[in-house]
Parts: C-alpha cells; structure tokens; sequence
C-alpha cells in the first residue's frame, strides 16, 4: 500500500509481481524493522520478468505523468543510511501521461540481467536488489513500491586448491605446525587439519579454532573494519606433550557464512579467517590467523 507525499489516505494500491513466482525458490531476507520475510531468489544472467499492477481506491483516479518500473542494484553504508549507490540501473517506460480509473496491469520483462554481486547484509553495509515502481504526479507526489529480491551467485570448485601448511613458535619455549587440507571451501564444507606440537615448554591450557569474518567499508584513511567471531570450536582441553597430534573436522554448514567478497564496487570486502588461539595456565593467549577463501557451490538436488 502506498501513501501519497503529504497525504494521509492510501491513493492507490501497487502489485509487483513475478511471472514464475509461484513455482520459484524462496529465501528468507531480514528487514530494517527486524522482521524476516520470503523472497524470491534470482542468479546473474536470468530474466527478471512480472506483472504490476495498479488499482486506484474507490472513487478515485489517478492521474499522473508516465509510470515506469526499475531494477536497481545498490550498496548502502549504514554510516550513511539511505544514500544508495546504485551499481546496476534499468528502466522500463511502463505507461505514458493519462489517468487511471480502474486497476490496470502492466506486464514488465529486464532480460538475462547482469547481476554480478550477491545480496549481502552485514554490520556496517548492505547490497540488495530491488524492483522500483514510479507513478510520476508533479505536485501531488510521485507514488513508489518497491519490491525486493534476492540474487546468490554459484562458482565451480577452484582447480587449484592448495593446502595450508604453516608455523608459529616461540622461540626455545614453543613450535606449533599446523595443517589444513585446502585453502578454498565451500559454504557446507569441512574444515581438515591437523596441529602438530614440535616443542612445548609452556604450560597450555586449550586451544581453539575460530571463523572470523571481517568486513571493511569505505577506502584509504576513511577504511572501517567490523570483526566477528562467527564459531569458537575447542581443540584441546589439557596440556599437549612433544610430538603430540591433534586433528581437526571443522563442519561450515551450521553457521550463517557468506562467500568472500572483494572489493565490491570499491565500497566494500567481506573476508574469512582461521585464527588459532592458545592459553597457558597464566591465561596468556596466543593467536595464529589465516585467511581463506568461502564461495558458494551450485546445490545438489
């Protein structure tokens, strides 16, 4: 329902909807008011295809100065909420100057749309996709609706996968060699390793392995970097001995993972790191972090 500018009675109702709507997958998209709605989910290069439609309320007409329909793809900080930065901008002229009696459809097609970022709602950004309806009325107020979607992008398996060897160490107290089977994973992947214990002459207490995601907005000296902790899993409890292994199975599905992005339209990045954490019994902590690549894989049926 939309409301005229400086109005308090809805002129008109506005319908988008989407031609293979009903038999097309949908995924859930959290609002600004918190609320979690079903949308419908599209990937680059699809038709974008529908039906809007536009009754006028009883006993009124509409009458206005063109209609049109876009398809927009935007970034917005929340640092400078409601300001879009729009990466992706179609139009389609849907009626000329006249007047609206009665409801009236209009049929709309944007074909094999490039799409080439996904959706991403985070800490400080989001980029979303969304259907724009513009009633133009001059003094009156334009009417707007807007209708969002959804847009997942899908990647091979990288050809080249190379494993994670690494060392940390302190010297004449600690050396630590750890493993990881590969250095690019997918959303439902597992995480392989293992963690070899060279020397130990500190006292650890546990150790564990964390998903970080960081996202950094803006560029140069005006770069804001959010990080968080999406997963604390604990590899050991107790102290380890010389030549001791651990292994680790670090399972990717239960948490809520996003491919990596990399400087998406120069606003943004979202990264992925292991970071391997050690106390001692004097609850000193030491950190090793690696970064790895997260992509999403075609899904299986």
């Amino acid at each position: 329902m939309n409301y005229l500018l400086g109005a308090f009675k809805p002129a008109c109702n506005i319908l988008i909807t989407f031609n293979d709507g009903g038999n097309r997958k949908q995924v859930p998209l959290k609002k600004e008011n918190g609320q979690t709605v079903m949308i419908p989910l599209f990937q680059s290069q699809e038709n974008i295809a529908g039906k809007i439609t536009i009754e006028p309320m009883q006993g009124k007409k509409i009458d206005h100065h063109g209609i049109k329909v876009e398809l927009l793809g935007q970034i917005e900080m929340y640092f400078d909420r409601g300001n879009f930065y729009d990466f992706t901008s179609l139009v389609r002229e849907l009626d000329v100057p006249g007047d609206i009696y009665e409801k009236k459809t209009y049929p709309f097609e944007f074909s094999t749309v490039e799409m080439p970022y996904e959706t991403y709602n985070g800490v400080d950004v989001r980029l979303r996709y969304v259907l724009k309806v513009t009633i133009s009325r001059g003094y009156a107020g334009s009417i707007m609706e807007y209708q969002d979607f959804v847009v997942r992008n899908y990647s091979s398996p990288p050809s080249i996968n190379n494993s994670i060897k690494m060392e940390v160490g302190i010297e004449d107290c600690l050396h630590i060699e750890f493993e990881y089977n590969k250095s690019k994973y997918h959303l439902k992947d597992t995480i392989i390793g293992k963690i070899y214990f060279l020397l130990v002459r500190i006292k650890i207490k546990n150790m564990d392995l964390e998903i970080r995601r960081r996202e950094s907005t803006g560029s140069g000296t005006n770069t804001h970097v959010e990080t968080e902790t999406l997963a604390k899993f604990e590899l050991m409890d107790g102290a380890p001995v010389r030549g001791e292994s651990i292994p680790i199975r670090l399972f990717l599905s239960p948490y809520e993972l996003t491919p990596t992005h990399s400087n998406i339209n120069n606003k943004f990045s979202v990264k992925y790191f292991l970071n391997l954490v050690l106390v001692d019994e004097e609850d000193r902590r030491y950190f090793k972090q690696q970064e790895i690549i997260i992509y999403r894989q075609e899904e299986t049926s």
